[in-house]
């Protein structure tokens, strides 16, 4: 894999979901090449340490969540979305999701963005 951002001194926090995410994106792209997956994976480490400085700079998707939770499509790689919280310090990425991951599939009542992503952002409030 790629080298890694120092994410605790780069301003952001990888939830373990996300690093779950990051590992199968990386994955899944090395069956074909090792080289792409970790341009894929750099430009996700850069995008989140872009989006530390820069908390507000992304989209709330209110058609898919409720939450405080911001999405930011990756320039290069637009089949990826980058789901985090902007008040969070540092900032925490909750979730990389595929673009093929339609944004109405993890509407307020889908079991899977439920899964995915409101499990961690509740147990992180408690």
């Amino acid at each position: 894999m790629a080298r890694r951002a120092l994410t605790s001194l780069s301003g952001y926090g990888l939830t373990p979901l996300a690093k779950a995410d990051i590992f199968e994106i990386w994955s899944y792209i090395a069956r074909d090449s090792v080289e792409a997956a970790d341009r894929v994976e750099q430009a996700i480490y850069d995008a989140c340490a872009l989006l530390a400085k820069a908390p507000w700079s992304a989209h709330v998707r209110q058609d898919v969540t409720n939450r405080p939770l911001r999405f930011w499509t990756l320039v290069r790689y637009p089949n990826y979305i980058i789901v985090y919280l902007p008040e969070e310090k540092p900032l925490r990425v909750v979730a990389i999701l595929h673009g093929k991951e339609h944004p109405q599939r993890f509407a307020e009542s889908s079991v899977t963005f439920s899964r995915r992503v409101h499990r961690d952002v509740t147990l992180r409030n408690r």
